[in-house]
């Protein structure tokens, strides 16, 4: 199980959420958890998948049996790279355990390349780092400050 933390004020924008605090309703966030559900799946594999989102503290809970680790980070990546999302609790199991990859916060003037140079010390190691996080990447160059990647040694 782990904990990851987000900058829930940006992230791809799929909820019809105002930014104004509205008592949460059961409904309303059972329809925010099928849309995660719905985005996790189109992200990841992850077996026996379930979501649940709590609206007063803008988290997300999600459960399954992932086949690797790198499908169980997507699915947190996919989760949490969210407007209105502070935090994800993990509790999917992988099959084939592997040690987890590191996870890098895309800072103003970021490019996929800076951040290749810092990490393998070579910026021309960009793809592998955009690769790592496909599909939730459409593109080298769409990245954004406070976006969470996925940095795999």
């Amino acid at each position: 199980m782990g904990i990851f933390d987000f900058a829930k004020e940006i992230g791809d924008k799929i909820f019809n959420r105002t930014e104004e605090p509205v008592a949460p309703t059961e409904p309303a966030a059972q329809e925010i958890a099928n849309q995660l559900l719905a985005r996790i799946q189109e992200n990841a594999t992850i077996a026996g998948l379930t979501v649940n989102y709590n609206g007063d503290t803008d988290t997300v809970e999600i459960t399954g049996t992932a086949a690797s680790q790198a499908e169980r980070e997507k699915a947190i990546l996919a989760a949490g790279n969210v407007q209105h999302v502070a935090k994800v609790i993990d509790h999917i199991t992988v099959q084939e355990p592997a040690p987890e990859s590191r996870m890098y916060t895309v800072k103003s003037g970021d490019t996929l390349s800076k951040i290749a140079k810092e990490m393998y010390g070579n910026a021309n190691e960009y793809n592998k780092i955009f690769e790592a996080n496909r599909p939730l990447l459409s593109h080298p160059d769409k990245i954004y400050p406070g976006q969470v990647l996925r940095i795999p040694d």
